[in-house]
């Protein structure tokens, strides 16, 4: 018998099948054609000569580093040379300007905002948000509310030193008492409606009014008699409708009996001085700039 009668021709295709079958189907016997056959093999030959010439297999602390010794951060690092480079005389201007009198050389102030845009999007985001408005516990730099000060002054020192953190010795500092184990609950209810009472909110007042002598006694040397706030200290003002942790009720109950205690990394070894003046230039023309 040869071997064309050995094979199972499909009836209805005439192609020989591979002699295989499925609920009544049967698998034919179909070549791929040569081009699909012969462009797999290209790439799997151009699949191993580029892990050859480039980075490519993972080791446990690093990736092999190929022939060609090419490398995407070598690339990003030329490049950031190259903008470095073209932008060295101006940053250096801006690295010895008084940012007090910033405004007075247009070029200077428009170089300076767009490259503290950048700086801040790369490293203050994170917390601030990408638009600047903050979030709870972190401040909105979009007002004009500033625990610290809100001047170039002001800003470039919050941003230089950090706030309550461990790293600078000149970060500024302050820290609010936790009275939840020196009030009773009824004089954290006091105090609460107090707050709520000087801030125009919905209070108790029978409780805001014994809240009142609480608040002389234990609060106001650092927000002041009438609950302004005191910039040196960075207590909040408690009188406007500004609250970086929330002016509820519940949320108020929590600061008192809890405390706050937020903290900013100093960026003064991490950050050029130029681009220190940059984000300070920045920030300042959020909108809240004093």
């Amino acid at each position: 018998m040869s071997s064309n009668d050995q094979k199972d021709i499909d009836d209805v295709t005439g192609t020989d099948t591979t002699g295989h079958t499925w609920d009544g189907i049967k698998e034919l016997n179909n070549p791929l054609p040569r081009w699909w056959l012969w462009t797999f093999y290209i790439t799997i030959f151009w699949g191993v000569a580029y892990s050859i010439a480039y980075p490519a297999w993972p080791m446990i602390s690093g990736a092999t580093a190929g022939l060609l010794g090419y490398s995407t951060r070598a690339e990003v690092a030329q490049d950031i040379a190259r903008f470095e480079d073209a932008n060295a005389e101006i940053s250096a201007q801006l690295a010895s300007a008084d940012l007090n009198t910033l405004l007075e050389n247009e070029d200077l102030a428009r170089f300076a905002t767009s490259a503290g845009g950048a700086v801040f999007r790369n490293n203050c985001s994170q917390c601030h948000g990408s638009g600047a408005a903050g979030a709870v516990g972190y401040p909105n730099l979009l007002d004009d509310d500033w625990l610290w000060g809100g001047d170039f002054d002001n800003i470039e020192y919050t941003i230089r030193h950090g706030i309550r953190n461990e790293e600078d010795w000149d970060a500024r500092y302050s820290e609010m008492t936790a009275y939840d184990e020196i009030f009773s609950n009824e004089e954290v209810d006091q105090v609460v409606q107090y707050v709520r009472l000087i801030s125009n909110q919905e209070h108790d007042a029978g409780l805001a009014a014994a809240g009142e002598e609480l608040f002389l006694n234990n609060c106001a040397a650092c927000h002041g008699d009438d609950g302004a706030g005191n910039r040196d200290l960075g207590a909040p003002n408690l009188t406007d409708a500004i609250w970086l942790y929330g002016g509820s009720v519940d949320a108020l109950e929590e600061t008192v009996r809890y405390a706050r205690f937020g903290v900013m990394p100093p960026w003064g070894e991490r950050l050029t001085e130029a681009e220190i003046k940059a984000v300070t230039a920045y920030v300042h023309q959020l909108g809240g700039g004093e």
